[in-house]
This record gives C-alpha cells, structure tokens and sequence, in this order.
C-alpha cells in the first residue's frame, strides 16, 4: 500500500448517503421535462446529476488533506478536467448518478460510485444503492465489504456463466452456453458480480468514473479484472481498449477469446 493517507470509509459513506437522500431521491420519478438534457446523443444527464456531483465536489476534499475531485459532468463540460488523473494529489473520482437512463425512466438501477485514485491506482472505492440504502466498500489490499461481511466471488464453469456484453454480442456467446443480459448500470452489474447473479463482464468504454471503484471490488473480491491486452485496470481513459471482469485467471482467458470473436463487450 502507497504511503498516503486514505479516508475514513464511514466517513465517505454518510456524505454519499446524505446526498443521495437530499437530491437524488426525491426526484426519483419526479423529473420535470426541462430538468432532463442530452449531453450527446442518447447521453442523458439531469439536474440530479449535476447538483449531486456539485454537493460531493464540496464535501469530499475536507476528508482527506490536498485531494482533488474529478466528477462525470465535470468531464463532460470540460475534458482537460482529466489529466488531474496523471498527477501527484490524491483525487475523487465520481459518478454522481450511474445509470441515468434508468434513473430518467423510472428503473430502481442506479447508484452512486466514489473511487480514490493516487498515481493512476484505485486505493478505495464506494458503491451505494440510494434505494436499498446500502454500500459496497473495497480498499486496496483489504478486501471488498458490504453490511461487516467480507465478499468474495464465486466459480462456476464457464459454459453455466451469466454476463453482460453488448447487445449485439448476445447470439454469439449464447450458441456457446453462456447466458447475457444487461442491467443498464455498471454499478449494479458490479453489485450484481459480487452477489453471484453475474458472473462476468466485458466494457470498452473505460470511463473512470465507472470503473475504478467495481474494479477494485472485484479484484479484492479474488477476481480478477483486466484489460483485454492482459494489464490490470488503471483508473485512466483507454481508447480502444476494453475491460473484462471474471471470478478467476483461468475463465478470464477462456471469456476473452470468446468475446474476442464475438467483437467484445458492453458499452455505457
């Protein structure tokens, strides 16, 4: 483990707990057309997002000493908001509504992610479900934890797995005896991995915000989470690569070749 300070995990989990329940939760089926944009075609963002993001950038940094926040929407009005990733001070990185879309149509799949990066490695990271007002935590080198139970991934044979890949991926993988769905949020399909009713997951659109926090929970979890060029994850954009969760190394190769051939995973 680096020598930096990490930050109180309770403490993080209140401040995301507070503004969930102060500004996610009550527009949750109550969104007004105008609170509702386009960032880019099918790219929804709404005034929960923002004001979310907004109240973590001001909460965050008094928790750990020097730090810096780099949220979803910020990169998205600015992207040189990025390379604070490439720098020395620790830095909050934040997805202030995962899953969106399904936020906007009513759909309970949505959460909130935190990671804490230092020098392109995820030390912590924090997934919380405002509905069921429950956090996943994992920290480097300490294991992935929900309600004081340590989690740990499950192995099954490859042909039996369920997973989540791109749409047009489906056919391909299901005439080889695996079972894909998707969930609309890579948050609870993270969750979903650590609860066994996923067993993999493939992404290649490797935005930070959402994957630096589920892939430490699944690495600390014993599995193993790895870009297709067999690197670990790193907490920084990666055009054109792509990011496979599996339980284990050797379903890890085995999934790989088959989404290889398949034209790889999922996008969000």
């Amino acid at each position: 483990m680096p020598l930096m300070s990490l930050a109180d995990p309770d403490q993080v989990a209140a401040i995301v707990a507070q503004v969930a329940a102060e500004v996610i939760l009550p527009r949750f089926r109550r969104l007004k057309t105008d609170e509702i944009h386009e960032k880019n075609p099918g790219d929804l963002v709404t005034v929960a997002d923002r004001e979310a993001e907004q109240r973590l950038i001001e909460l965050l940094p008094p928790l750990l000493a020097g730090s810096l926040v780099m949220g979803e929407e910020c990169v998205a009005a600015d992207p040189s908001n990025l390379d604070c990733l490439f720098g020395d001070r620790p830095v909050w990185v934040i997805d202030p509504i995962d899953g969106t879309g399904n936020f906007v149509r009513g759909n309970q799949n949505f959460a909130v992610i935190i990671a804490l990066v230092w020098r392109q490695e995820t030390l912590q990271g924090w997934i919380y479900d405002p509905l069921l007002t429950q956090i996943t935590y994992a920290v480097k080198g300490g294991g992935t934890w929900r309600g004081g139970a340590r989690r740990s991934l499950e192995q099954r044979p490859v042909s039996g797995m369920v997973g989540s890949v791109a749409r047009r991926d489906h056919d391909r993988l299901a005439k080889r005896g695996l079972t894909v769905r998707q969930l609309g949020s890579a948050a609870h399909e993270y969750l979903a991995l650590l609860d066994g009713s996923l067993d993999f997951s493939c992404y290649r659109r490797l935005h930070p915000w959402d994957h630096a926090a589920g892939a430490l929970m699944i690495t600390e979890a014993g599995g193993k989470a790895a870009t297709f060029d067999g690197q670990s994850y790193r907490p920084v954009p990666q055009p054109g690569n792509s990011l496979l969760m599996a339980p284990d190394e050797e379903s890890w190769e085995t999934l790989r070749e088959l989404l290889a051939m398949a034209g790889e995973g999922a996008v969000f």
